[in-house]
């Protein structure tokens, strides 16, 4: 009942979206050319909220390490199971090894309530409470795991390959293309759309009593000039700088997809060169370093499918 109340929301949410080729009354506007847009992150993809074809693609096809943005279909699947979110959850001890660096300000045996451990997955990217909140679900975090990938078969997300709920592991793969699909399903929970988007949040833990203070990854969501959606960053070693988000360009929800970048502040960049060029047809230019960074990877990729091809 819960998946069908939250696909007829998303239905909803959907019908109100244009998109972005479409003018008021009925018409059609030109789409702004494919090749005015320069990027720094080596895939990407871009398209209107509603169901269609990206307008813009960049080595879209082809599955890459997505770091924490795999933290989006976590938040899909602690929704779907149905769990209060106001129950307290132990501070569990990691049982994996996670190859990256996984520290927490978070205090082991300490409580925190389950909704209050999503929001800083999405909001803060808290890898702790990923994976707490996949060791507390039905089976444990194997079951959580398994999930996921259930999930994105039902998404279609044919490229797509999920081994923990964190992002933590470079071997969590999909492509832009895949990613389109698991953003716009996302959109569907109004709880991952509020609480990807908080600027701030202190929560409180028990157990001992304490409490932390957690901000958003993703420096748009405190900007007057964005109106942010959802979002949800990433970083690993083998990623690179990893940004998923809808926006409202023009009055109208964009998807943007961008993977592998360079600099903390790369993907923020090129959300604004998205945004400049649907709204003036040019982009503008990337700096010296991203630039280095994205010709160096792409260079691998050459004659991979066609660049900036809707």
């Amino acid at each position: 009942m819960k998946k069908m109340l939250r696909t007829l929301l998303l239905s909803a949410c959907l019908a109100f979206s244009l998109p972005a080729a479409h003018a008021a009354g009925g018409g059609m506007t030109p789409l702004p050319d494919p090749a005015q847009l320069q990027l720094a992150s080596v895939h990407a993809l871009v398209a209107p909220l509603n169901p269609g074809t990206p307008i813009y693609t960049k080595f879209a096809d082809r599955p890459v390490p997505i770091a924490s943005v795999t933290k989006v279909m976590t938040a899909m699947v602690v929704l779907d199971s149905g769990l209060p979110l106001d129950e307290w959850l132990p501070i569990v001890e990691r049982e994996d090894d996670p190859p990256k660096n996984a520290f927490s300000r978070i205090r082991l045996g300490s409580e925190a309530r389950r909704g209050d451990l999503l929001r800083i997955t999405l909001m803060s990217s808290e890898n702790l409470a990923a994976y707490v909140l996949a060791r507390h679900h039905p089976g444990g975090r194997d079951a959580f795991v398994a999930a996921m990938n259930e999930k994105a078969r039902e998404l279609g997300m044919e490229q797509t390959r999920f081994v923990d709920p964190s992002g933590l592991w470079p071997e969590n793969h999909a492509s832009a293309t895949d990613l389109l699909k698991m953003v716009r399903a996302a959109y569907g929970y109004p709880e991952i759309r509020e609480m990807s988007t908080g600027s701030n949040q202190r929560v409180h833990f028990r157990n001992p009593r304490y409490s932390l203070d957690f901000g958003n990854t993703n420096a748009l969501v405190h900007s007057s000039r964005w109106n942010v959606g959802l979002s949800k960053t990433g970083y690993l070693t083998e990623s690179g700088r990893c940004l998923v988000m809808i926006a409202e360009v023009g009055g109208e929800p964009m998807v943007m997809v961008l993977l592998d970048s360079f600099g903390t502040r790369t993907p923020l960049g090129d959300a604004g060169r998205i945004r400049r060029w649907l709204e003036t047809g040019s982009s503008g230019a990337v700096a010296g370093a991203a630039l280095d960074y994205e010709r160096s990877r792409t260079a691998a990729l050459a004659g991979v499918g066609a660049v900036g091809q809707p």
